[in-house]
């Protein structure tokens, strides 16, 4: 596994709080913002490209006795079959667990003022038949970075056409610690360092 600090120039222009008129813009408008940004940056009129912005992301973390989960709808990205790019984004402060103290922990933890956002860019490394409307398992590998630290990581998960859209899943365990973030305490017990996440995902053709 390959660990490098990385810069997402595209991103200062959104991370962290973002201020206008000397007034501080709320985490929805960033998350709302972002939105417009991503998919200005990758407009294609024509083509097989399929974008989100509405993408659910799902995280399940425990200590011994205990486990919790963190949930966010906010998931933004797309899948690109003419330039084999697969891309996707989460505002972290979007995600919630239930519980405003164990939130503001997994902030704090994060980072997520220096680094609010969470990011997958690679290509899909299985063929993908759009003649068929089967549930077809498909494999991408890319770089996945958080807390400013990327991670090269391949993933399986499913696509499938269905009405012209695209149906996405994947799920895959992570160890938290190759980005350099300690796993916080609870009581007396501290947080595994892997959790288990799952995304999902309705794409839209972005030439329809």
């Amino acid at each position: 596994m390959v660990r490098k600090t990385v810069q997402m120039e595209t991103m200062k222009m959104i991370t962290g709080d973002l201020i206008i008129n000397e007034q501080i813009v709320p985490m929805k408008f960033r998350t709302a913002l972002f939105t417009v940004v991503f998919f200005l940056l990758h407009t294609v009129t024509y083509g097989q490209v399929f974008k989100t912005d509405s993408g659910l992301a799902k995280f399940t973390s425990s200590v011994p006795l205990h486990e919790f989960k963190g949930t966010s709808s906010y998931l933004i990205g797309m899948v690109d079959f003419d330039e084999n790019l697969v891309d996707f984004y989460l505002d972290l402060e979007t995600l919630k667990t239930g519980n405003s103290r164990r939130d503001r922990d997994m902030y704090n933890t994060l980072n997520v003022e220096e680094y609010p956002f969470a990011e997958f860019t690679g290509k899909l490394d299985t063929p993908f038949d759009f003649s068929s409307n089967e549930k077809q398992q498909v494999i991408v590998s890319g770089e996945f970075t958080i807390h400013g630290i990327s991670c090269e990581m391949t993933i399986k998960g499913s696509l499938q056409k269905q009405n012209g859209i695209l149906l996405l899943e994947a799920e895959w365990v992570h160890d938290i610690t190759d980005h350099d973030i300690e796993p916080p305490g609870i009581l007396f017990y501290r947080v595994r360092d892997e959790m288990d996440v799952r995304i999902e995902a309705t794409l839209i053709n972005s030439s329809d």
